[in-house]
């Protein structure tokens, strides 16, 4: 096997890897499979934590965690998918924040981890053992990687600016509340 076959091989690994568990948690998100909490459940969390509308926002996170895995797996618009992982973690990591880094302390190591990754497999490309190189990357052109992240960019901006502003504005009405008592 030559090295770039080799390249392919790992490339389809870390795609299906990487695409299958963000796929699950998206469905974990939007139907309750895998022990999630659905539409419902996840949009009464979201609003929790900051963003509103709740139930909206576990579909559009839903829909990207699912969407952006599947696409992944299969190789397929890798640009938008990767960039769209990469949105949906940062959105994610955003809430874990203030845990720290480490996983078992509710921090943001894995959103990032999965982000990170989607956004290498867009920059990189999804190698020969993908659909996007059996339908002769029509939808995996070297322009549309600066373009995925420019929109993703500006999308993750404005929804986790409008949720950080929320959480702070919770934030300063508790303390407001405890200093009137």
């Amino acid at each position: 096997m030559s090295c770039y076959d080799r390249r392919d091989l790992g490339l389809l690994l870390l795609r299906l890897g990487t695409g299958g568990v963000l796929a699950a948690h998206g469905a974990q998100k939007l139907f309750g499979w895998f022990g999630g909490h659905g539409l419902e459940g996840t949009g009464q969390f979201m609003e929790s934590v900051g963003y509103a509308p709740g139930k909206a926002s576990a579909a559009a996170s839903g829909l990207a965690e699912t969407g952006s895995g599947v696409l992944l797996a299969l190789g397929l618009a890798t640009p938008a998918a990767g960039a769209a992982a990469a949105g949906a973690m940062a959105g994610a990591a955003a809430v874990h924040l203030p845990n720290g880094f480490f996983a078992q302390e509710g921090g943001y190591e894995h959103p990032v981890s999965l982000g990170l990754v989607g956004a290498a497999l867009a920059v990189t490309g999804p190698g020969r053992l993908s659909l996007d190189d059996a339908l002769g990357h029509v939808l995996d052109r070297g322009w549309m990687v600066p373009a995925a992240f420019g929109v993703t960019a500006a999308v993750t901006a404005v929804v986790v600016g409008a949720r950080t502003r929320r959480v702070r504005a919770r934030a300063a009405g508790e303390q407001d509340t405890l200093f009137e008592e």
